[in-house]
């Protein structure tokens, strides 16, 4: 398995039909015997994120025996027990629990998954996320995060469920012209499950192309062992691409930030020596306008010649991108098009800088060579 898997669902204080509820999933976080018969030997979870399963136990009981609700004539009740008002979200990475202990290399880019999922879910929850823990007694790698609408004085977890907002939209807004129930509800089912396709493709925009990871797996998709190999091997060269060109853009900058310095010093020995030979201002004069009046369209027009080939190559990656399977070809085109975009604005930066600091060098040149030569007017002597 190489491809993401991310899942949320909301819970009530009062059991559903599975028997399941708020307190049973956080008895199952913290490992409780009673709620973790599926783990043959139960170890306690790591916080990685915020505060611990207990802690998030008692905010939501006081939250929840606080909150109320209008009634049936505006005045306020307690919420019912069958109101969800807690949000869970489940992320499992590939790579077992033993891979992961045995191996340092899949050790970091584990570590680099669940940065990047916690980052994630702080974009979509805010404040509301309140805890994020690892398990590492079963055989997935994986983590839970616990969010709690307590801005919310109704406490309705139903707000960060982004399907069930959707479908409840459409049907707040009534049939259509020419439509019954039951073609209502079906577009509404659709608002659904396009909202939950958008929450995933978050995701994967996000986390999963950065972790080498597809959006879907091949069984779903009734694909080929060559067809999944190839699209694994595809995602694994979008998130080496990507690294690179992360990497190319830190040097450029580091470049260009080290050319800046020296270009600035042998600006401010030029300026130096003008002051020392004033008899010389038309020349020094003639310099400073040359060198603060470098056009940034002649360097944009040396690197546009300069990389035209790089250009091309972006634009046939943008163009192949899109010919890509319809699931996956959005997120493959942004990767792609995003390192060739590094990887073009890193040597445009080193060009700039270098063509700056050329012509610096130059004019120096030109006033060291001016300095040396006798002055010609009249009543002058060498």
């Amino acid at each position: 398995m190489a491809y993401q898997f991310v899942h949320l669902e909301s819970w009530s204080r009062k059991p559903d039909a599975t028997g399941r509820s708020t307190d049973f999933i956080l008895d199952e976080a913290s490992r409780k015997p009673i709620a973790s018969v599926h783990v043959a030997e139960p170890k306690p979870p790591t916080v990685i994120f915020g505060v611990g399963v207990d802690e998030v136990r008692q905010m939501h009981d006081a939250a929840a025996s606080a909150a109320m609700t209008p009634g049936a004539r505006g005045k306020l009740r307690k919420i019912a027990s069958t109101q969800k008002t807690l949000h869970t979200v489940v992320a499992s990475h590939p790579y077992t629990v033993e891979q992961v202990l045995a191996e340092p290399k899949m050790a970091a880019e584990v570590r680099d998954w669940e940065r990047r999922t916690i980052g994630w879910l702080r974009e979509q929850y805010g404040p509301a996320l309140k805890s994020v823990i690892r398990h590492t007694d079963e055989k997935q790698w994986h983590i839970h995060a616990f969010v709690l609408p307590t801005h919310d004085p109704e406490l309705r977890a139903g707000l960060y469920h982004p399907g069930v907002i959707a479908k409840r939209d459409v049907k707040a807004a009534g049939a259509r012209n020419g439509e019954d129930a039951k073609a209502l509800n079906k577009r509404a089912d659709v608002a659904y499950k396009s909202a939950m396709r958008e929450w995933q493709d978050s995701y994967h925009r996000t986390v999963a192309v950065h972790c080498g990871l597809t959006r879907i797996g091949p069984a779903r998709r009734h694909l080929t062992r060559e067809q999944w190999k190839a699209e694994q091997t595809q995602a694994k060269a979008l998130q080496i691409a990507k690294d690179r060109a992360e990497v190319i853009r830190r040097q450029g900058q580091t470049y260009v930030a080290r050319v800046q310095t020296e270009a600035a010093g042998i600006k401010a020995e030029a300026i130096n020596v003008k002051a020392s030979v004033d008899r010389f201002s038309g020349i020094g004069g003639a310099v400073r306008a040359m060198v603060d009046g470098i056009q940034e369209s002649r360097i944009r027009s040396r690197i546009r010649e300069e990389f035209a080939r790089d250009l091309t190559a972006a634009q046939a990656i943008a163009k192949a991108a899109e010919e890509t399977a319809k699931r996956e070809k959005g997120a493959r085109l942004s990767a792609e098009k995003e390192a060739a975009e590094a990887r073009f604005s890193a040597r445009q930066a080193r060009a700039r800088a270098a063509a700056a600091q050329a012509e610096v060098r130059r004019l120096t040149s030109a006033l060291a060579a001016a300095l040396q030569e006798p002055d010609t007017r009249p009543g002058m002597t060498p």
